[in-house]
Parts: structure tokens; sequence; C-alpha cells
């Protein structure tokens, strides 16, 4: 079976409280799910339409145990605490 990852783009950050208090409440959601962080911080560099933006990459061992870790009730907690705190874009793909 493929892996699934987790990519999650941070387009801006709206308020720093609220996105700490997201990461308390995913991070302890996304190691019962037996995620792995693979990346998390802002770019090297960037080429073509690239944005300097803090990037997320999480490795799960399926894409339906990435989307069931979205949807679980401790992520939607965290998701809630976020709020309107960052604008981001997440997307949830399939390993080679």
């Amino acid at each position: 079976m493929a892996k699934g990852y987790w990519i999650n783009m941070f387009h801006k950050v709206n308020d720093p409280a609220k996105v700490e208090a997201y990461r308390t409440l995913a991070g302890p959601a996304m190691q019962a799910a037996g995620a792995k962080f693979l990346v998390r911080g802002m770019p090297s560099k960037t080429y073509e339409l690239g944005k300097a933006e803090r990037v997320v990459v999480i490795e799960f061992e399926s894409v339906e145990k990435a989307i069931a870790t979205h949807d679980s009730p401790g992520y939607q907690a965290a998701l809630k605490a976020l709020g309107d705190g960052a604008d981001r874009d997440l997307r949830i793909v399939e390993g080679l």
C-alpha cells in the first residue's frame, strides 16, 4: 500500500497564539495516527511560481489514514482552535 502525504502550506499567519493552540492539539492527534513529520519550515529557495511560505509535509501509512486523521475528533478540535489564525492550503496525496 502506498503511503499518504499531508502537505500543508501556510500562506499567512493571522494570529500566532491561535496557531500555537492548533499545534498543541494537532500534535497528539497526529502522533496517535503514527504520523511522521518530514518537513516543517520555510523553503530554503523557491523557483518558478514558488512562494516563501511555511511548508509542512507529514507522512502517513496510507492516504486513508491521513484522511481519517484529518477527520478525527482530535484534529477537528485543533482546527476549531486555529479558526482564522492562519490562511492555509492542505493537500493529501498518495506516494509513489
